[in-house]
């Protein structure tokens, strides 16, 4: 009687396990880091442009050395902020996210010194890197936008029940999602 009580739980247990779809979980766990590795990889392509362009604004601008020095060390510590996939905790996203906010701030420097150099905004090469530069911003939005998809329909499954009662006995947990930065609740003063 034990024996086919135990046979009986084990079945039960069985037909939950596939009808919760484990590898339905394993899949989208996987998404999200495909999804993260894509978000590392537009900010690395970021970092890549910034020597160029700070080379191209340096041979006109010689004397605005303290721009060019905030946007070396501001990317200096934006690369040294990497995150494993592993260790995608909300603190450590909010950490990596500062330091890419930070450089995002010094390069909007480095573009307000462009506007004093009428010859720089005309050159080719700052033109073109300037292209590259903001078509990468777009790329990392868009990047930031998949990843936070992912990271929903992801936590949306593990929630979800009869998921829920073996997501966690598995080490199925929440992702973190990229969220606004904050100077991005208050409107832009315009001034002309």
């Amino acid at each position: 009687m034990k024996s086919l009580l135990r046979l009986l739980f084990l079945i039960i247990v069985a037909a939950s396990l596939s009808s919760c779809n484990y590898n339905s979980l394993v899949e989208q766990k996987q998404g999200v880091k495909q999804q993260w590795a894509e978000v590392q990889n537009q900010y690395q392509r970021r970092a890549d442009l910034i020597p160029n362009l700070v080379a191209t604004v340096k041979g006109y601008a010689a004397h605005e050395s303290e721009t060019f020095e905030k946007v070396t060390q501001a990317r200096a510590a934006a690369t040294s902020v990497n995150i494993n996939v592993d260790d995608l905790t909300e603190e450590n996203l909010k950490r990596f996210q500062q330091a890419q906010n930070d450089l995002s701030g010094a390069l909007k420097s480095l573009l307000a010194v462009s506007e004093a150099y009428p010859d720089l905004k005309a050159n080719e090469n700052f033109r073109d890197l300037q292209v590259q530069l903001e078509g990468t911003e777009n790329r990392i939005a868009t990047a930031r936008t998949r990843y936070n998809e992912s990271v929903a329909t992801y936590n949306t499954s593990i929630k979800k029940f009869p998921t829920v009662i073996y997501a966690g006995w598995f080490g199925f947990k929440d992702e973190p999602q990229f969220s606004a930065d904050e100077s991005a609740q208050r409107a832009p003063e315009v001034k002309f």
